[in-house]
């Protein structure tokens, strides 16, 4: 069997529609400048998201240190005892930079007397308690107006009120008869003469 001749057979040839073509070749271009650009907003927006996220990292785990000093509280002073005639003070400073703080007692001497001249009085020393109240100047006054002088040197009654008034410098600070004695002792000093130098002895 003979075979069978084909025919003639055509080639085409399909040119590119980019080569030599002035407008596929500005395409061209404007894709490369579209990828190139593209690429520019992605190597610039990388970094600037990790910034941001470091930056807000850095500021929420920041921390505040309270450097003021610690508050000064004032000590307590408690007195328990009712013999002990004291009383507790205290006090506190505070600033800015440092604190003080400080305490102390005070004595109470009316109270002493007071309690003195009970525990001697409760012993059956009677003149020696009244004696002993008799230092405040108070006592002394009231006792003397009253009609009933402290003791003085185991002296009481009038023989009491005739030693006080024959030595008043004895009574307390600010008694009545020192008071007295005093007013007395002035108005009996002699008063000086005011020099006159007009009237002057030249002799003869």
């Amino acid at each position: 069997m003979a075979p069978r001749s084909r025919g003639p057979v055509e080639y085409r040839v399909v040119a590119d529609p980019f080569v030599g073509d002035e407008d596929g070749e500005a395409m061209v271009q404007k894709r490369l400048a579209g990828l190139v650009v593209l690429a520019a907003v992605l190597f610039y927006a990388v970094p600037a998201s990790a910034t941001d996220t470091v930056t807000s990292a850095t500021v929420s785990s920041s921390t505040v240190v309270d450097k003021s000093p610690p508050t000064a509280s004032s000590p307590s002073i408690v007195v328990n005892n009712s013999d002990i005639c004291q009383t507790g003070t205290s006090g506190a400073v505070q600033t800015s930079l440092f604190g003080i703080s400080g305490g102390t007692t005070t004595r109470d001497l009316n109270c002493e007397r007071i309690k003195l001249a009970r525990a001697v009085y409760g012993m059956g020393l009677k003149v020696a308690g009244i004696s002993l109240l008799c230092q405040d100047l108070r006592v002394w006054n009231s006792l003397w107006m009253a009609g009933t002088p402290c003791p003085y040197l185991g002296a009481i009654g009038d023989a009491a009120k005739e030693r006080w008034l024959a030595e008043p410098d004895m009574s307390p600070e600010g008694s009545i008869i020192r008071v007295a004695a005093q007013v007395e002792a002035d108005e009996a000093a002699p008063t000086p003469e005011a020099h006159d130098p007009y009237n002057q002895d030249w002799g003869d």
